[in-house]
């Protein structure tokens, strides 16, 4: 039994040892997710976004209104109507429409003076993972630092990006933050938009030094002093 645990043990160290390959990212059904282009989808409105509201022709009326909890726009010359999960332009063609009702041939402009519901979601390996305030112009090395930063066994050159978008098939791409940092790799720096998920993966040498912690460490009866080195592995 020792001699088959010994073997176990060493063709499992020998395969960490062999992580100097390269190890890719890839979505397990591709055919779910669409080809990633840099253009941001549509924001849509939420709780907390304010808005600037102008009737050109009567500015007596124009106003700044907040996005309520309830996802309703309160209005001087319309009253209350619903905004949540829409875009500017289809909340402003329903301002237009509702205060034809009782002006005459009203000119209306709706802009975002402050997107307040815009967040993301990292995730992984990061000092703390959770939901954050999206930051204007915030990529996606700015993401992993408000989440707290990388830990030691994150894996810095497969950082993967998951893009929502309503009514399509979600985007995916992985983003090497190790190239970025290291020399200035431009194309590795995307811009992030409203609901996109970042998540730092594990390094592959963390991911077998986990599974011998569950796998074997906990299951059998010796110490911890079993230890591996990756050679010229850099995760």
């Amino acid at each position: 039994m020792a001699l088959k645990l010994t073997a176990f043990l060493a063709a499992l160290l020998l395969a960490g040892c062999s992580t100097t390959q390269s190890i890719s990212i890839r979505p397990r059904a591709a055919k779910e997710f669409a080809p990633w282009t840099d253009q941001a989808p549509v924001y849509r409105l939420g709780s907390g976004d304010r808005l600037r509201v102008d009737f050109l022709l009567t500015p007596e009326l124009s106003q700044e209104a907040v996005v309520e909890p309830d996802g309703a726009v309160a209005l001087k010359v319309i009253g209350r109507l619903p905004a949540q999960n829409m875009t500017l332009d289809q909340f402003q063609a329903q301002v237009l429409s509702l205060s034809s009702l009782r002006l005459t041939h009203p000119m209306v402009t709706v802009s975002l003076s402050d997107a307040k519901a815009a967040r993301i979601i990292v995730g992984g390996q990061v000092g703390r993972p959770g939901v954050y305030p999206l930051p204007p112009r915030a990529t996606t090395l700015e993401a992993v630092m408000l989440a707290g930063g990388l830990l030691p066994e994150s894996r810095m050159d497969q950082v993967v990006v998951l893009r929502q978008r309503p009514g399509a098939a979600p985007m995916l791409r992985t983003v090497d933050l190790r190239a970025f940092v290291s020399r200035g790799a431009g194309g590795e720096s995307i811009a992030l938009a409203s609901e996109d998920i970042v998540f730092v993966p594990r390094s592959h040498i963390a991911e077998i030094d986990l599974w011998i912690d569950e796998n074997i460490n906990k299951l059998l009866p010796f110490s911890r002093s079993v230890g591996y080195t990756a050679g010229s592995y850099t995760p």
